[in-house]
């Protein structure tokens, strides 16, 4: 059987052709595989793109019998060798990238469609968001168009720039202008040198930069000159060099004499090409043995000139369809003249070689078995500039001018980032973002600004702050593990002690209760009289030895029964004493009634009266959110500023359109500015707990008023797809649990020499000593209390002087006279009763002056009495 072979002239004597013809010798000396039948072939050479040329060298083969045409490569010209196979019914073997399939057409080559997909997991695993697509053909824009389409790649900021040898320079330019760092690839394999000339040339040869090509011959290039700069190289291959089974083939072909040697490179790796072309004659062949085990394959009897298919063509081309096999590419299965079943290795360049990252294939898609090949800067030395805030205590400057580069810096973000540097592996430049903001998305332009910008365009490599993680932040930069959790707490002027009233006692009771409590004290003094006055068994006789006295008396008059319930009331006790069950009862009730309350009110008059109450108008975020006469707001374009924003809770919307509409604006630029402002009085600044938390610890007139409003975490950002983000995290990890993070927050964050005094809850402290201000009042009762029993006397005394009186000194000089008595310090305790006579019954002899005399009287029994007389 005759096979004929098309290739351009450039392709005389190349590794496909040598690998066409190692393929049909191999057939041949293997008797198992078609033991009765004997390949030859007819090779033909036609100019490049001259498609009338091509048509001619195939009609030539067509009438010497051929029942396979193989080749060219050429997209022309195969396609018009393909028109003339598929009118005359004869098996067309191809190894290019082709278009949609046609009938009585078998391709090697993967669809384009599966390696677009595969190209669309590598991008989507590496979190490209912008994209150069650099392609050399015209035809590459029509390969690569599907990969643009992709609904997966509606998001991706794709540039399509067309080059050729002379205008790469002038596109990598342009690229590397507009800060796009991943680009994707597809150039002529003989032109690949050039484009990477360009690349050195401009030094786009760094870590940031990451190249996927298409070709699967990246490792025939000579990459030498990329090993050691980091940069990504990516790309696919379709022939597993490492499987044992390809190495053998390999190993064979290379003895292939005289020119085996010639098919493989000097690293004695085959082309993708050339492989696919030994497989193409393998497919063939097999095809060929499956129709000779049940039918009689017919010779080609058929020219161009009559147009008359084969018919014997149908039924090859059909079980060629079916054939499945191990190759040199891999795994081989056809659907429709396309392959559909294939692996590709996903090579990666490292400092010593490409490796083999991962594989895909149609079914499983992308399988990454080294991640660490992509985020794995290696073990040099790279230094990287880092931007940052000044924010304390997370980063803070010296202002002297011995202080240069990174030691102007100090603070616990400077720490923790030495010591990530040190444990990753890299130097860095500190310097501070020129608008000093952490970076946020405008609502209506939607570009970003501060750190986030700087990292969007690659100005920078990481940027280390109080930065919190949120979702659009994430959306455009990455983030590292978070070092530090936190939320949204309120920052507000610590509020001030009540003043202490002068009535401070009355505290322990409300109001109501001092009032129950006195009307409880009427109603039983009246309840006391009445009972006491109905019971028989409170009536007694006054003389007891008087039998035949018909007189009885009754201890409870009114004023006695409040003098009982209010001595009771005050734990003085009285000297009457109820007799009967009924006022026994009343006074035990009453007793039992004072108990409780005098116990209550000793209980809490000691937390009343040492325990300072604190006025703070608000209590949580409800409470400012239902208010507007105490204003709050955030940091501009930070992070909890895009919190309310977004917020979809019903009180922080409120929050924000309150916010939002305030004049003048509640936002301030820095959190010095925003502690400035609570600090002056009726503003409530909303911000991080771990801000919050070193503030309050270093001035004694904030603090903190409710829990946290959410929860996130700080991150180190870094751009898109950085190579650094899953190092750093690893290390961040690994400092956690060192304990090493806790120890730089308790440094910062709690020195002792650095923070105020502050009486801690939950502690024992020694109880304040009461002044004046805490209770003044009982004193103001006190003296109240004297001033009326004086008042009262007095009362007394004129009262009874008026009624009784038979002295012709006017009533001011008795008073002295009896002011002068009860001052008598060594005054008896005793003296004669006045006997008081109205004026009917008194003798108008006895008129005499009242003179109150103390006489010294004989002892009686022993005792001496002084006792007072009047006459």
């Amino acid at each position: 059987l005759v096979s004929g072979a098309v290739f351009t002239q450039d392709q005389k004597d190349s590794s496909t052709e040598l690998a066409f013809k190692y393929a049909v010798y191999r057939i041949n000396k293997d008797k198992h595989l078609l033991p009765k039948t004997t390949l030859k072939y007819d090779i033909k050479y036609v100019p490049k793109d001259d498609s009338f040329h091509a048509s001619k060298k195939a009609c030539q083969q067509v009438r010497f019998g051929v029942q396979a045409v193989f080749g060219p490569s050429d997209p022309l010209l195969g396609a018009h060798i393909h028109s003339i196979c598929d009118a005359l019914d004869i098996p067309h073997l191809e190894a290019r990238l082709g278009l949609p399939s046609k009938e009585f057409s078998i391709n090697l080559y993967p669809s384009q469609s599966l390696l677009n997909n595969a190209f669309q997991d590598v991008m989507a695993f590496l979190n490209w968001t912008r994209v150069a697509i650099v392609y050399e053909e015209d035809y590459g824009l029509i390969k690569l168009r599907e990969l643009v389409r992709a609904p997966t790649n509606r998001d991706v900021e794709i540039h399509l720039r067309q080059a050729d040898p002379d205008t790469y320079r002038s596109v990598l330019k342009e690229i590397k202008s507009k800060e796009i760092h991943n680009l994707v690839v597809d150039t002529k394999p003989e032109h690949m040198h050039h484009f990477l000339r360009g690349i050195l040339q401009l030094q786009m040869n760094d870590y940031k930069y990451h190249y996927l090509f298409t070709t699967f011959d990246i490792e025939t290039f000579d990459l030498e000159d990329f090993k050691y700069n980091f940069v990504n190289m990516t790309a696919f291959r379709i022939v597993d060099a490492e499987d044992v089974g390809v190495k053998e083939i390999l190993k064979d072909m290379e003895r292939f004499q005289p020119v085996g040697h010639s098919i493989l490179n000097r690293s004695n790796i085959i082309q993708a090409e050339p492989a696919l072309m030994y497989d193409s004659v393998y497919v063939f062949a097999i095809g060929l043995q499956t129709l000779d085990q049940s039918h009689t394959l017919r010779l080609s009897n058929v020219s161009c000139e009559e147009e008359v298919p084969w018919d014997g063509g149908l039924s090859l081309i059909n079980y060629i369809n079916s054939v499945e096999l191990k190759g040199l590419s891999g795994p081989i299965e056809f659907k429709e003249g396309r392959r559909i079943q294939f692996k590709l290795d996903l090579l990666k360049l490292k400092q010593h070689a490409l490796v083999k990252v991962g594989e895909w294939s149609p079914g499983a898609g992308v399988n990454i078995t080294d991640r660490a090949a992509f985020f794995d800067p290696g073990t040099m030395n790279v230094t990287l500039v880092v931007i940052t805030i000044l924010e304390n205590p997370y980063v803070m400057m010296h202002y002297g001018k011995n202080y240069t580069g990174n030691d102007r810096f100090y603070g616990f973000c400077v720490d923790l980032l030495e010591r990530i540097a040190r444990d990753v592996g890299f130097d860095y430049i500190l310097d501070l973002v020129p608008d000093r903001k952490y970076g946020a998305q405008d609502p209506v332009t939607g570009e970003w600004n501060g750190m986030v910008l700087h990292l969007m365009k690659h100005k920078a490599d990481l940027a280390v702050g109080s930065m919190t993680i949120n979702y659009a932040r994430e959306s455009v930069i990455d983030f590292t593990k978070p070092f530090m959790n936190l939320g949204i707490s309120i920052l507000f002027k610590a509020p001030r002690g009540a003043p202490p009233r002068l009535f401070s006692f009355m505290n322990p009771l409300a109001v109501e209760i001092w009032l129950y409590v006195l009307a409880a004290y009427v109603l039983v003094s009246i309840t006391m009289f009445v009972v006491a006055r109905f019971s028989p068994y409170e009536w007694h006789n006054p003389h007891p030895c008087d039998t035949e006295n018909d007189l009885i008396e009754n201890q409870f008059s009114l004023a006695n029964s409040f003098w009982f319930t209010i001595g009771t009331l005050m734990q003085q006790g009285s000297d009457l004493n109820p007799k009967a069950t009924s006022t026994r009862i009343v006074g035990g009730i009453w007793w039992f009634f004072t108990l409780i309350i005098i116990s209550s009110y000793t209980a809490n008059l000691a937390a009343f009266l040492t325990v300072e109450r604190m006025i703070t108008p608000i209590e949580n975020a409800e409470d400012l959110a239902g208010q507007t006469d105490i204003s709050y707001g955030t940091l501009d374009s930070g992070s909890t500023m895009t919190f309310f924003r977004d917020s979809m809770i019903e009180t922080y919307k409120k929050m924000w359109r309150f916010m939002e509409n305030k004049k003048p604006s509640v936002f301030v630029s820095t959190y010095e500015e925003g502690i400035q402002r609570v600090l002056e009085g009726n503003y409530a600044f909303l911000m991080e707990s771990t801000m919050l938390d070193y503030i309050v610890q270093r001035d004694c007139n904030l603090t903190q008023i409710g829990g946290l409003l959410d929860s996130k975490g700080y991150g180190i950002a870094t751009p898109m797809g950085s190579p650094w983000r899953d190092k750093i995290s690893l290390a961040i990890l690994e400092l956690q649990e060192k304990g090493e993070i806790q120890i730089l927050y308790d440094k910062w964050w709690k020195n002792p020499g650095d923070t105020c005094t502050r009486t801690e809850k939950g502690k024992e402290s020694k109880a304040n000593a009461l002044g004046v201000d805490n209770i003044g009042g009982v004193f103001v009762v006190l003296l109240c209390g004297l001033a009326i029993a004086v008042i009262v006397a007095i009362f007394e005394f004129c009262y009874n002087s008026k009624r009784n009186t038979q002295s012709e000194l006017s009533l001011c000089a008795e008073m002295a006279e009896e002011l002068c008595f009860a001052l008598r310090c060594r005054g008896s305790r005793q003296r004669p009763a006045l006997k008081r006579q109205c004026s009917k019954c008194a003798p108008a002899a006895s008129a005499a002056p009242y003179v109150p005399a103390v006489l010294d009287l004989p002892p009686a029994n022993g005792l001496r009495s002084h006792v007072s007389t009047r006459r």
